[in-house]
């Protein structure tokens, strides 16, 4: 089968990270200054440079850039390669101290995710990998889950949308929930074969999502918008309705028992 991705991206990814690893070693998760952007969502120094890091890494003539951080230039969908970012997943974590953020990195092609690195400081965790190559945990290979039994599944869920009581229906089913904040790391900890899916039914970034599931697609799993089609990215709107992102054996497992909440 012809790849999709080019030999080269894993080394820019991991070299991008590597850049990122520097850029937060001049701060402090738990005491750094935080301003608040439009909507409530913190914003530090280490965003911006991690940002930058990233930016000098990652895209090359002709390829296109969107990150959470950066303005955005309407030129990348023109891009048939386009890198999608998230600085620091989960600032709101980076900034309590809590060890539940990352550094997000996606490659996508042609509105496909391919290609992603996630990198988590605080537990010593990264988790790179593509469609071509599958992925890696600090080096070693892994996969999602082969769970195909959904009592039981370990599903990730948002720690702000547990305390606003939308996971409460979640909690009378017979699944295993554990309460995390950002988005890109529970989706990379899928793709790890550490929990067998995440899910949100609210609105998400593509920023959030992309790098997370670019990893779940290369381990073996799968991710789908709310309407469970495959999701696509790298659109003009980056405002997602929601994903589930599965281990391939409780995929449909999954879908119904979301299907019953839903109706319900």
């Amino acid at each position: 089968m012809e790849r999709v991705t080019q030999p080269e991206d894993l080394d820019r990814i991991h070299h991008a990270l590597d850049l990122a690893v520097k850029a937060l070693e001049a701060f402090t998760p738990g005491d750094v200054e935080a301003q608040m952007k439009q909507g409530d969502d913190p914003l530090t120094a280490a965003d911006l440079a991690v940002d930058e890091a990233l930016r000098t890494a990652l895209p090359r003539e002709g390829e296109g850039w969107l990150s959470e951080e950066t303005a955005d230039d309407p030129s990348r969908l023109e891009c048939s390669r386009v890198w999608i970012v998230d600085p620091i997943d989960g600032t709101r974590e980076f900034v309590m101290g809590i060890p539940e953020w990352c550094v997000s990195i996606a490659l996508v092609v042609d509105g496909r995710p391919v290609a992603g690195g996630i990198l988590s400081v605080a537990n010593d965790q990264r988790i790179v990998g593509s469609v071509d190559d599958g992925v890696t945990l600090n080096g070693e290979p892994v996969a999602c889950t082969a769970r195909n039994d959904i009592r039981g599944a370990l599903v990730l869920g948002s720690r702000s949308e547990v305390k606003r009581g939308e996971w409460g229906p979640f909690f009378k089913t017979s699944i295993a929930v554990r309460n995390m904040g950002s988005v890109a790391y529970k989706l990379g900890l899928v793709a790890a074969g550490l929990a067998d899916a995440t899910w949100t039914l609210v609105p998400k970034n593509e920023w959030d999502v992309a790098g997370g599931a670019a990893l779940v697609n290369a381990a073996g799993g799968s991710v789908m918008g709310l309407d469970y089609q495959p999701v696509r990215f790298n659109q003009a709107k980056t405002l997602m309705d929601g994903f589930i992102a599965t281990a391939p054996g409780v995929a449909e497992a999954v879908q119904d028992l979301i299907s019953e909440v839903r109706a319900g």
